[in-house]
């Protein structure tokens, strides 16, 4: 039991005035040991964990066979390109000539319109930010990947073909 003693000093007061002999006091502190541990129990147990959030990744095995590697036809692959100011450059198949431009708001309709019109396993989405692209854009478009139940997705750099297209078609658009 956990007690605390307080001490008089008792004694005299002057002649002729004597004052009663204090006794000590005993506080008892059991009690507040088990209320502080009732608490921190009670805030353990309503105190919602904070739980990590991943995304899972499937990586294709490393091969230095070109003919087992993975293939993507044309006719099923689509490429976003991330540039600035929240714009999306995509084109359709290995052509970045016939380059069109759109906004993260009309990207989910692009997504779904060839995920309508290609097989499930010759659909191939290829992702290549530009230098200038944020990183908010980059988990925007892998959001719509898991949103849109595409399987089948690479982020890639963009080739140096492709990144003078975006810097003048940027240009052109008065992007800054």
């Amino acid at each position: 039991m956990a007690e605390m003693e307080v001490k008089s000093g008792g004694g005299h007061k002057g002649p002729g005035v004597k004052k009663g002999k204090k006794l000590s006091t005993r506080v008892d502190l059991t009690p507040m040991v088990d209320l502080g541990f009732l608490l921190i129990t009670f805030f353990i147990f309503t105190t919602t964990l904070a739980e990590p959030t991943a995304m899972n990744l499937a990586m294709p095995k490393d091969t230095k066979d070109p003919n087992l590697e993975n293939k993507v036809k044309e006719s099923g692959s689509l490429t976003l390109m991330l540039g600035k100011g929240n714009v999306v450059y995509y084109y359709y198949g290995n052509d970045p000539t016939k380059m069109q431009t759109t906004g993260y708001k009309d990207l989910r309709k692009i997504i779904l319109d060839k995920k309508k019109s290609t097989p499930v396993d010759d659909l191939f989405i290829i992702i290549k930010p530009d230098k200038d692209a944020t990183y908010k854009n980059a988990v925007d478009v892998l959001d719509e990947m898991t949103i849109n139940d595409i399987g089948r997705y690479a982020m890639v750099d963009p080739t140096p073909d492709e990144y003078k297209l975006i810097q003048q078609t940027e240009k052109a658009g008065g992007v800054q």
